[in-house]
């Protein structure tokens, strides 16, 4: 959440490389009542650049949660931890589906902090997330794992 301005030739790049879906939740944004926000990783307030390496496509619900953290605690070793970095580590190293598809399931402790802090597994996402599996448009192929991927 930041006050500067991100140029609309790097807010496209983000949305495309994205492919419309938030990096933190996996929801698509032609789902959303709200509009996606281009996401500065690295705070501008802790030193970050507004620059395609340091930009991720988020939903509202994410980037609010998110604000200008960095860190969390993981819930198992109660231990402070990086928040998921989508430019630097693999989604489905961090996290991985549930088996019908609808809760988010933390597989290192950056992913149970990440799902902590940014509430990623939000009751309206839940919802969201098993309608959409009913109609076989969730989860999101970029978002696929093995665990998910038999359905």
């Amino acid at each position: 959440m930041s006050r500067e301005r991100v140029p609309t030739h790097l807010k496209q790049a983000v949305i495309e490389r994205a492919q419309a879906c938030c990096e933190y939740c996996a929801g698509l944004a032609r789902y959303s009542m709200s509009p996606f926000a281009i996401d500065h990783i690295l705070p501008l307030s802790r030193g970050g650049q507004t620059e395609l390496d340091n930009l991720a496509l988020v939903c509202q619900g994410c980037n609010g949660a998110k604000y200008n953290k960095i860190t969390a605690l993981d819930p198992i070793s109660n231990r402070e931890v990086p928040l998921f970095h989508p430019r630097q580590q693999r989604w489905r190293d961090h996290f991985a589906w549930n088996a019908p598809c609808t809760h988010i399931v933390g597989l290192t402790p950056t992913g149970r902090a990440t799902i902590v802090a940014l509430q990623l597994n939000r009751f309206e996402l839940l919802n969201l997330r098993e309608v959409l599996y009913t109609v076989g448009d969730h989860p999101p192929e970029i978002y696929m794992n093995k665990q998910s991927s038999n359905r």
